[in-house]
C-alpha cells in the first residue's frame, strides 16, 4: 500500500511558554500535541491533487502561556471588504481577552492597517466589553476597513512605538499575506511580537481552510434574491431571472445557494469556462429551456467569464478588476432573441452589497465565537505568523504561508459540482 503524501504544517512560537494559565473550567491542549488529519478532497486542487494528511496544532487553550496577561496589550485590525460576522470576531477576541486573561488593554486599529500609518491620523479605539457587548447585532466592521498595502516598517514601528504585543488581523487572502510580511519584519527585528489571523472572505476561497465565516449567511441571503428571481420569471411569458453573487475566483456561494435552492436552471462559475454562443453555448441552452418551460433561473457568480474580457488591470488590493459579465449576458441575450423574433421579460438581481452588509445568522455567530476565542488562545500561548482554521471539525492552527500559497477553489470534476449539475440541469460544458 502506498504511504499517504503528508503536509507538515506546525507553526512559529516566539519562544518557550512559562507562565501558568489564569484559565479555568476548560480542558487544556496538551503543549507540543499534534493532530494528523485526512485533507478532504475538496479542499485540493481543481485536480485534486495534493497531500492527503496534514500534521498540525489543535487549537485551544494551553496550561502554560508566554505572555504574562496582565501586562499584555492586543490590537485588532480587520481589512478588505465587509462580510457577515466580522464583529461578532471582535467581540469574541474582545471578551476572551478581557474575562478570560484579564489583559491589560485591548484596542482597535481604525480603517485597516492605515490605523497603523501616522500620516492618515486615525485614532485608536479602546475595546472594552463594554464597548463591544451589542456589535454582534450590527453588520460590517466597527473599526472600519480599508484596502491596499500600507508599508511594513511603518507598521511594525507603530507597533513598537504602541507596545503592543499581539496583533489580530481579520482579513482574507491579501491581508493573510500582509500579515505575513508583518510578522517577517517582525522575526527580523527580533522582537516578541505575535501575529493572529483569522480567514475572512465571503468567497470562501482560502486554501486549506473548510469554510470562512460569513459564508452560511451569505448563501442564506442569496437564496431569497434567487427566490425572487424565480417568481419574476414565472410571472412573464419567456421571463428570464439572472442573479449576481459574489465569488471573484471561486463559485462556492453560486453553487452552495443553487444546492439550496432549486429553482435555478444556470449556474455560471469562475471554475468552468463557458460560451455563449454555439450550438452548446448558453444562449441556446437558454432557449430550449424557454421553449420547454416558459421560464428560467441564471445564477452568475462575478468572476465567472472572465476569459471573454480583455485584462482591466489590478485594484488597490492587487485584484484582478473584473469585467461585469452580468452586463455582456444580458446584453447578448437582447440581441440573440431580437434576432429570432422571440419575445422575453429579464429581471436582473444584484445583491452582493446587502449580502456583504447584513449581520450574521445563528450558525456563524457561533462559528465567530470559536474563531475569536481559538485566536486569543494563540496568541497568548506565544504562537504567531499564523491563522485559525477548522477541518473536520477541529479547530486548528495554521501557518499563513501554507495557506497564501494559492487561493482555493471548486473542482469542477467533485461529486460536489455533480451535484450542482443534477440539480440545474445544464450541460456539464457549454463550450
Amino acid at each position: 500500500m502506498a504511504q499517504k503524501k503528508k503536509l507538515n504544517a506546525l507553526v512559529e512560537v516566539l519562544g518557550p511558554a512559562k507562565i501558568p494559565s489564569p484559565l479555568q473550567n476548560c480542558r487544556f491542549i496538551t503543549a507540543n500535541k499534534t493532530l494528523t488529519l485526512s485533507i478532504p478532497r475538496e479542499l485540493l486542487d481543481e485536480k485534486g491533487n495534493g497531500p492527503e494528511e496534514i500534521i498540525c496544532e489543535e487549537a485551544g487553550p494551553r496550561e502554560k502561556i508566554y505572555f504574562d496577561a496582565p501586562k499584555t496589550k492586543c490590537a485588532i485590525v480587520t481589512c478588505g471588504g465587509l462580510c457577515p460576522g466580522i464583529n461578532d470576531v471582535i467581540r469574541s477576541i474582545v471578551m476572551t481577552c478581557h474575562h478570560n486573561y484579564k489583559v491589560a488593554s485591548v484596542v482597535g486599529i481604525k480603517y485597516g492597517l492605515q490605523g497603523l500609518i501616522p500620516q492618515y491620523g486615525h485614532e485608536l479605539v479602546e475595546l472594552t466589553p463594554e464597548a463591544v457587548s451589542e456589535i454582534h447585532e450590527f453588520g460590517g466592521t466597527i473599526l472600519g476597513s480599508s484596502r491596499g498595502h500600507q508599508p511594513v516598517e511603518e507598521v511594525v514601528d507603530s507597533l513598537e512605538r504602541l507596545n503592543i504585543n499581539i496583533l489580530f488581523m481579520i482579513g482574507g487572502d491579501g491581508t493573510m499575506k500582509a500579515a505575513r510580511a508583518i510578522a517577517q519584519e517582525i522575526q527580523k527585528r527580533n522582537l516578541k511580537i505575535g501575529v493572529i489571523g483569522v480567514p475572512k472572505t465571503i468567497d470562501n476561497d482560502i486554501h486549506l481552510v473548510s469554510k470562512t465565516f460569513g459564508f452560511d449567511t451569505a448563501v442564506e441571503k442569496a437564496t431569497e434574491a434567487i427566490r425572487c428571481a424565480h417568481t419574476e420569471a414565472m410571472g412573464a411569458p419567456n421571463g428570464i431571472g439572472i442573479v449576481k453573487l459574489m465569488g471573484r475566483e471561486s463559485g462556492f456561494i453560486a453553487a452552495q445557494a443553487t444546492l439550496a435552492l432549486k429553482e435555478v436552471n444556470f449556474v455560471l462559475i469562475p471554475e468552468v469556462p463557458f460560451s455563449l454562443h454555439g450550438e452548446n453555448g448558453l444562449l441556446v441552452n437558454l432557449e430550449k429551456r424557454l421553449k420547454k418551460r416558459g421560464h428560467a433561473v441564471i445564477v452568475v457568480a462575478e468572476g465567472a467569464g472572465q476569459e471573454l474580457f480583455q485584462d482591466l488591470g489590478t485594484d488597490a488590493s492587487g485584484n484582478r478588476i473584473l469585467g461585469d459579465i452580468c452586463q455582456v449576458i444580458k446584453e447578448e441575450i437582447k440581441k440573440y432573441f431580437a434576432s429570432k423574433n422571440i419575445p422575453y421579460t429579464l429581471k436582473y438581481i444584484d445583491p452582493s452589497y446587502i449580502i456583504r452588509s447584513i449581520p450574521a445568522n445563528a450558525n456563524d455567530r457561533v462559528y465567530c465565537g470559536f474563531l475569536g476565542q481559538h485566536a486569543v488562545h494563540a496568541g497568548m500561548s506565544g504562537r504567531t505568523n499564523m491563522l485559525v482554521s477548522k477541518l473536520q471539525d477541529r479547530y486548528i492552527y495554521l501557518p499563513i504561508s501554507l495557506v497564501t500559497q494559492k487561493r482555493r477553489k471548486l473542482n469542477p470534476d467533485s461529486n460536489y459540482w455533480s451535484a450542482v449539475l443534477s440539480s440545474t440541469g445544464q450541460p456539464a460544458k457549454m463550450l
